[in-house]
């Protein structure tokens, strides 16, 4: 079951001030997509999506202050059922969101909080 990690969030306070430092440090271009203060950039590597936005809560309690990463995987069913038996912690079921795939976040033995989604298909041709 090998996963590819894909996708990276920047969680921001202060989106506006974050988007101009990215774009000023490395040279990123920003598009708007999706919900309000929530950008995309494909500039940060060959099969890489990131994303700026807003920092949010995963679950009740559960609000991160660090970049989120995510790894692509084929068969999410499979991923979640390999965590909880690798003991791991779903922290944020199964998500869709629409024209990207399925999401979910999980904690891994050692309480680092990750995602795992499975695109749908042609996501990385755009």
């Amino acid at each position: 079951m090998p996963a590819r990690f894909r996708h990276f969030a920047i969680n921001a306070d202060d989106v506006p001030r974050a988007k101009r430092f990215y774009e000023a440090v490395f040279g990123w271009r920003f598009t708007p997509w999706g919900p309000p203060d929530f950008y995309q950039t494909r500039d940060a590597g060959e099969g890489m999506m990131g994303a700026l936005q807003g920092r949010r809560d995963l679950a009740p309690g559960l609000r991160l202050n660090a970049m989120e990463n995510s790894f692509g995987v084929e068969d999410l069913g499979a991923t979640i059922a390999a965590i909880e038996a690798g003991g791991g912690e779903i922290v944020m079921p199964r998500f869709h969101i629409e024209g990207v795939g399925d999401l979910i976040f999980f904690r891994d033995t050692e309480g680092n909080v990750l995602g795992a989604m499975r695109y749908e298909t042609g996501i990385w041709d755009a």
